[in-house]
């Protein structure tokens, strides 16, 4: 990914009379810091498409304009799917290359500790993709603010969809429901795991086991093992890239059975990475995400968000070459323009530029309603002094579904485009 490398434009001083007046910075260029893993297992869990989706954003803007005609300068870091190298050059890019504004983050584990360190320098990170709700829970973080969807809500809505659909479509009462929530054991994993399980047994499901591995894990046969022993009907699975495909692959060898698979991002939201491992085993799968906004009928959205869609997509599909844009294009697209149109506007207009406290102050301002952006959803995000401060309220995951090649929304019902296939036909690998 090409770097730029932001350069300031200064007004020359000007000599009147017998004093000597200083123009202020004129128009300067807006600099941010992008963060995204472009090597390492994390780059083709959804990390890559994310970058490419956030540069997408920052390019149509710049080729508007800019904001308020100030030019944004992005710089783009490599984290390298290692955390302590994500930190590293989240201190380069503030120190060194002096930028205004932290985005980007795909990792949650990367999250975390980075959130903290801007809050502490009281610099401002605005955080794309990462879901971890540990990386806001009982922090009160004042400069950092994410309008993406977090885990609780990952994990609540897969047990939803479950009991929702366990009568009509399983043909049993949801307590009788058997459920497995596994998981990779860092913040990511362990936060969607830990709403699965507190959502699950609020609806009366029965959690028959619930186990975390270490997402570098060479060999999960015990697990899968385990899993054949407990038999479950659903299975709430919260991986990165290697450790999905470890599982499916296993879990193929070792003959496991189930009715209905349900993936939470990352890796699940890369359709196009599993069919090209796993073929028609592939087909079937859910996946909590944030949805895929060219899935989304236009006339739901605000007026021309359906054109700035179609232009998200045109660029991807140029850029990659790929028939399908995971919803990490979106993720990444999505809260850059949300940033770039909404708060740094305001943060400019109102609060006099682009500082960390005018970009808080005008954060703290948004009040997006429900289908004023391209994922549907609106943003408002809760205050100082709250549980989950710098989060947004209004935003929501769906459930997706991998049928016959394409992805259907299966839930909420609201804006669903088919019925979900449950549980899996006779004569898929995976069925019972």
């Amino acid at each position: 990914m090409t770097q730029l490398k932001g350069i300031k434009a200064y007004c020359a001083g000007a000599a009147a009379a017998a004093a000597l007046f200083v123009a202020a910075p004129a128009q300067a260029d807006i600099k941010i810091g992008v963060i995204f893993d472009y090597t390492g297992p994390f780059a083709a869990g959804g990390s890559q498409a994310a970058a490419i989706g956030t540069k997408s954003a920052i390019d149509i803007i710049n080729e508007r304009g800019g904001v308020e005609g100030h030019k944004i300068v992005a710089t783009y870091a490599d984290a390298q799917s290692k955390a302590e190298v994500a930190i590293n050059e989240m201190t380069r890019l503030l120190e060194q290359e002096k930028v205004d504004v932290i985005m980007g983050v795909f990792s949650s584990a990367h999250c975390v500790p980075m959130a903290q360190r801007v809050d502490q320098l009281k610099k401002f990170m605005w955080a794309n993709v990462c879901v971890a709700s540990s990386v806001f829970k009982g922090k009160n973080l004042q400069y950092a603010f994410r309008a993406q969807v977090h885990s609780d809500q990952f994990g609540a809505a897969s047990c939803t969809f479950t009991h929702e659909n366990a009568k009509a479509k399983l043909g049993k009462d949801p307590k009788d429901v058997r459920v497995a929530i596994i998981y990779e054991d860092g913040p990511y994993g362990a936060g969607v795991a830990s709403g699965n399980e507190a959502k699950c047994k609020e609806l009366g499901m029965n959690i028959v086991l619930k186990e975390g591995y270490a997402a570098t894990a060479p060999d999960l046969s015990s697990l899968v093992t385990k899993l054949r022993r407990e038999r479950p009907d659903v299975i709430l699975h919260t991986g990165y890239n290697p450790d999905i495909t470890l599982f499916l692959r296993q879990a193929r060898e070792l003959g496991l059975k189930w009715g209905a698979l349900i993936g939470h991002g990352a890796g699940y939201g890369q359709i196009d990475k599993l069919r090209e491992t796993f073929g028609a085993d592939a087909n079937y799968i859910y996946n909590v995400d944030p949805v895929a906004a060219q899935l989304l009928d236009p006339k739901t959205l605000a007026p021309g968000l359906g054109d700035v869609t179609a232009e998200m997509v045109k660029r991807y599909k140029a850029e990659t070459k790929a028939d399908q844009v995971p919803p990490h294009t979106s993720m990444g697209f999505n809260q850059t323009w949300i940033f770039l149109t909404d708060v740094l506007p305001r943060a400019i207009k109102k609060y006099g530029g682009f500082d960390p406290e005018a970009l808080r102050k005008a954060a703290l301002d948004t009040d997006i309603p429900v289908g004023g952006t391209i994922q549907g959803y609106g943003v408002k995000f809760y205050g100082p002094g709250t549980e989950m401060a710098g989060q947004n309220e209004r935003s929501s995951p769906v459930v997706m579904q991998y049928i016959d090649g394409d992805t259907k929304v299966v839930w909420p019902a609201a804006i669903k485009t088919v019925d979900p296939v449950l549980p899996l036909p006779k004569g898929h690998v995976y069925a019972r």
